[in-house]
């Protein structure tokens, strides 16, 4: 069985036993999580899809570890004009393992 959510403005396709990085949760590593926005819940064939939501579907998981991802450069440039910046970012994240699909 498989469920996609959403959580931090992305969807993530996932099933039970499924390690998955999103963006930064509340809480501290071992808490348990709920995701109840879910798009969608199906197996096989058999697929409910939400309109937005599925009614009284639930997809919950364990905070594995809290990271910073990679660092990201935004760099800008003028040509002939002597104009550079540069500016880096890393994104907090959080690795979730996705316990059950009800």
């Amino acid at each position: 069985m498989y469920a996609v959510i959403a959580s931090g403005g992305k969807q993530f396709k996932v099933q039970e036993q499924d390690v998955v990085t999103m963006e930064r949760l509340e809480g501290a590593a071992g808490e348990k999580v709920a995701f109840t926005e879910v798009l969608a819940v199906g197996e096989g064939a058999e697929i409910k899809i939400g309109a937005p939501l599925v009614e009284g579907a639930k997809v919950e998981g364990e905070i594995v570890e809290h990271f910073r991802g990679p660092k990201l450069i935004a760099f800008k440039m003028k040509r002939r004009k002597g104009y550079r910046r540069r500016k880096g970012h890393r994104q907090e994240l959080t690795k979730v393992k996705i316990t059950s699909i009800a």
